[in-house]
């Protein structure tokens, strides 16, 4: 069965977990029942999965996920060794479905993106589209403050020339093309929101509307937030690197009229205590400097991460079944 030169998908789910003990019942339910669904409408083929990836979780998450991967074929899990991240894990698994798949789609386990987005994915994917990012409509279920600095922060990337796309948060389809090559890139500090953009392939936007949380709560913690957006800006732009030259180069030229002005107070006899004009400078010069030796340090601090070569990911376990006469670990 083909549309538009292309056959009907293997289509596996990526589900990244974290401490979703209260939720990933629920979750492999629905994405099961929609799986279910997709392969009675001829939409994707029977082979299709849904790979949960534990990272790290510390309470009874992965007990659970190996109990639903035992009872169905459907649901395969990748338990990493330790927790290596949000990004990591989406990575991890798309890395372990990539040999199986055709398209994978990534999706949070909290069910707060809109399963039912799935069908214009598919349909997507099957006019050509080898990347569909999926884009929520609107950010009604956030607070007044994430919502504001999620404005801010993604019209910051956009300033800084990232090619991240406005409110897409790693629900994407992915076929296995670009799976392929996002395999080549090798570097440990992962923005997945702005890479896979300037990979280049033919893509696409699906909209959808945010649910509200099943159950718990989110493990996206503030700390977290800001250290995912810092990441953003300093994987994906050397920007600030040249704003601190031309902020410096400005203070040099501002430094060089004082000198002047100065001088001039000087020769003219003018006796000027200048106390205040001294500790504005000295403030403004000290801020700057510090400022710009954070940026540069976060910078370095980058390069040094990469210079390791450390794994992103280490995977401890994988449940994966191909049929119900299959057993045990593959």
């Amino acid at each position: 069965m083909e549309n538009e030169g292309r056959k009907i998908p293997v289509l596996y789910l990526v589900v990244p977990c974290y401490n979703e003990e209260e939720v990933v019942e629920k979750s492999a339910q629905v994405m099961g029942d929609k799986l279910r669904r997709l392969i009675g409408e001829g939409k994707i083929n029977p082979d299709s999965k849904i790979m949960f990836v534990n990272d790290g979780s510390r309470d009874s998450t992965l007990r659970l996920l190996h109990q639903i991967a035992a009872e169905d074929t459907m649901y395969s899990v990748v338990s990493l060794a330790g927790n290596y991240g949000h990004q990591s894990a989406i990575l991890a698994g798309m890395m372990t479905a990539r040999p199986h798949a055709d398209a994978v789609v990534t999706i949070d386990a909290d069910l707060q993106q809109d399963i039912e987005a799935l069908d214009k994915f598919l349909a997507s994917y099957m006019a050509g589209s080898e990347v569909v990012y999926g884009v929520r409509n609107d950010r009604h279920s956030d607070g007044t403050f994430k919502k504001s600095s999620a404005t801010i922060y993604y019209k910051l990337m956009h300033l800084l020339g990232s090619k991240v796309i406005a409110n897409h948060a790693d629900y994407r389809l992915m076929s296995r093309k670009a799976l392929d090559a996002l395999s080549e890139y090798r570097e440990t500090n992962l923005f997945l929101r702005g890479l896979i953009p300037t990979m280049g392939f033919a893509s696409d936007v699906v909209y959808f509307d945010v649910k509200k949380r099943e159950a718990g709560q989110s493990k996206y913690t503030l700390a977290k937030m800001m250290t995912l957006a810092i990441d953003g800006i300093t994987s994906m732009s050397v920007t600030p690197l040249r704003m601190i030259a031309v902020i410096g180069f400005g203070v040099c030229i501002f430094s060089f009229i004082m000198c002047i002005i100065s001088l001039l107070e000087w020769v003219q006899g003018k006796n000027v205590p200048g106390y205040t004009t001294s500790l504005i400078v000295s403030l403004i010069m000290g801020g700057i400097t510090l400022l710009s030796l954070g940026i540069i340090g976060e910078y370095i601090g980058k390069i040094y991460m990469e210079t390791k070569k450390r794994p992103r990911y280490i995977i401890d376990t994988v449940v994966w079944k191909k049929s119900e006469e299959q057993d045990g670990d593959d």
